[in-house]
């Protein structure tokens, strides 16, 4: 009689990697979350970790106005226009698949009862092939104008990662994140 071990040997193990450790860095690990998608736009929302910080109490009258805020304003800049785009970009695909929601139910509620499968399917067809001949100046503008938002985006976070570098250069032990 053959007795087996009730545990397998520890080298036959699969061996969790070792935790992420930054070595460079002191500064703790940041991630930004991401929600469940929408049920329209199917998109998912991004939730920043490192959001821009809420205004303080109102001390200047315009509510606009970057004197309010501490820090680094370019780097609350490109926070601000980051979240900005990611709004621009949900608000298209709500509205659009909105607009297609709606004209493909118009277009199956159209159909008379005894419809085959095979009718349907020649109607779906027809209708995605107007949609998109009928949306396509529509989505040649959104795409021109979010690749355009999109590039500004990273041109002014690649600015601000470019301050803050300089910044820690300049003065390696200063206990900010280089806000100068």
């Amino acid at each position: 009689m053959v007795r087996l071990p009730l545990s397998p040997p520890t080298s036959a193990l699969p061996r969790k990697p070792p935790p992420y450790v930054r070595t460079f860095h002191a500064s703790s690990a940041r991630q930004h979350l991401v929600g469940p998608p929408d049920p329209v736009s199917h998109l998912r929302p991004v939730i920043y970790d490192d959001a821009p910080p809420a205004p303080p109490a109102p001390q200047v009258r315009h509510p606009y106005s970057l004197r309010e805020f501490t820090g680094n304003t370019r780097e609350y800049q490109w926070k601000m226009q980051r979240q900005e785009l990611d709004a621009f970009n949900h608000k298209f695909w709500l509205d659009s698949n909105t607009r297609f929601y709606a004209a493909k139910d118009a277009v199956l509620q159209s159909l008379p009862e005894g419809t085959t499968t095979e009718q349907r399917e020649d109607a779906l067809s027809a209708f995605y092939s107007r949609w998109v001949a009928q949306e396509r100046t529509r989505l040649d503008e959104y795409s021109a104008q979010w690749r355009k938002r999109n590039w500004s985006t990273i041109l002014l976070g690649a600015r601000v990662r470019y301050q803050a570098f300089v910044s820690r250069v300049k003065h390696p032990f200063a206990r900010g994140r280089g806000d100068e």
